[in-house]
């Protein structure tokens, strides 16, 4: 078992985009990369490039005549009529853009490699990672393929029986939840905005199958009671071999896309105690529309795996990478406020506990039994 984390990392994400007008036109992993390197967080000793999954290794998931669909459409850059209703591709959401299936397949070869890499225990980050809406048969909310899926799976092949999945994106994983819900080997836990696309993951559940829909406004204080008093405690019991924590960065309070109001310590503080708790731990990506705000949050995400201090002031290095980022079409990119070049770390955002949280967090402890 390897005491030093690994990041898993591609070139790709750096020069492809969902389009002008897509969320996800913002550069997000190769901020991470570039942000951790000029802290010299990386070293070449630490980063493994991820590799590309090929048509054939997805049919463990996806169905064939959407894969076969995928590949063409990429190839083709054209989405037929059938394209878009049967699969999902070529939508507002699904767009046809050139890497539309490099992209998500490296998402998948670096999640396989990860279940690889964990063998024999160890951390494993892949911001790449995290495209939980994924179906068998379609594309889903900007999801073309399901890399969490495939590293349950790989995970699993390698020796992983028992195996926790922990999702604090905004959004509901309802692909993960398709695959694994029912599942008496796999817990799944999702923290996500009530009534927040794709509506799905209503209160309840199963013992291990928990939804926990949370309010607007939902702050550091409110998620630190949920850490401690549901996700501690039924991960606990569970006794995994292998924890995933799918780590969206859109719940802070900075991203166009929900309504949440964490900032990034209370997303360093759920890595940072899941950290010990199985001998195989690995840390995705996911949501993130600000492209501050992801940058920043998921390299503090590498810190705290690695147990380096965040400094409060970046240096210039680090400073430029952030300060060379743009948010076009966004109002939130028209006067960023300086803390979003010169620090990681955002202030905490405290505030009364939601009642109908406590109340909701009693019921989810009741279905899990304890």
């Amino acid at each position: 078992m390897s005491s030093t984390p690994l990041f898993i990392g591609s070139e790709i994400y750096r020069g492809s985009s969902y389009g002008r007008w897509h969320p996800l036109r913002v550069p997000r992993v190769s901020t991470v990369m570039d942000l951790a390197r000029a802290l010299n967080w990386l070293p070449a000793s630490q980063y493994v490039s991820s590799p590309r999954a090929k048509p054939s290794t997805l049919y463990a998931w996806h169905d064939t005549d959407y894969i076969t669909a995928l590949t063409r459409v990429a190839d083709s850059q054209h989405a037929t009529p059938h394209d878009i209703t049967r699969f999902h591709l070529g939508t507002v959401t699904n767009p046809v853009f050139p890497e539309m299936f490099t992209r998500p397949a490296t998402g998948v070869g670096g999640a396989l490699l990860a279940g690889e890499l964990l063998k024999n225990g160890g951390t494993v980050y892949q911001p790449g990672g995290g495209t939980h809406h994924g179906m068998p048969t379609h594309a889903n909310g900007f999801c073309y393929l399901n890399d969490p899926v495939f590293a349950i799976q790989s995970l699993r092949r390698n020796g992983a029986a028992r195996i926790a999945y922990i999702d604090i994106d905004a959004h509901h994983p309802d692909g993960v939840e398709h695959g694994f819900g029912a599942d008496p080997d796999t817990l799944m836990i999702s923290i996500h905005e009530a009534g927040l696309w794709p509506r799905s993951g209503l209160l309840g559940g199963s013992d291990t199958n928990l939804n926990l829909p949370v309010p607007r406004g939902f702050h550091d204080d409110d998620m630190a009671l949920v850490l401690d008093t549901l996700i501690l405690p039924v991960v606990d019991r569970f006794k995994p071999d292998a924890i995933v924590l799918q780590c969206g960065a859109d719940a802070v309070e900075e991203d166009p896309q929900s309504h949440l109001c964490l900032s990034n310590n209370a997303h360093w503080a759920v890595v940072r105690a899941l950290q010990n708790m199985a001998q195989r731990y690995l840390v995705q990506g996911g949501g993130g529309y600000n492209p501050w705000s992801v940058g920043r949050l998921w390299t503090g995400v590498w810190a705290t795996l690695n147990g380096h201090d965040i400094p409060e002031t970046l240096p210039e290095n680090a400073e430029a990478v952030l300060r060379a980022l743009t948010f076009e079409n966004n109002r939130r990119g028209r006067n960023p406020p300086a803390h979003w070049f010169t620090t990681l770390r955002d202030a905490p955002r405290h505030g009364p506990i939601h009642e109908r949280l406590r109340e909701d967090i009693q019921t989810l402890r009741k279905i899990a039994g304890l």
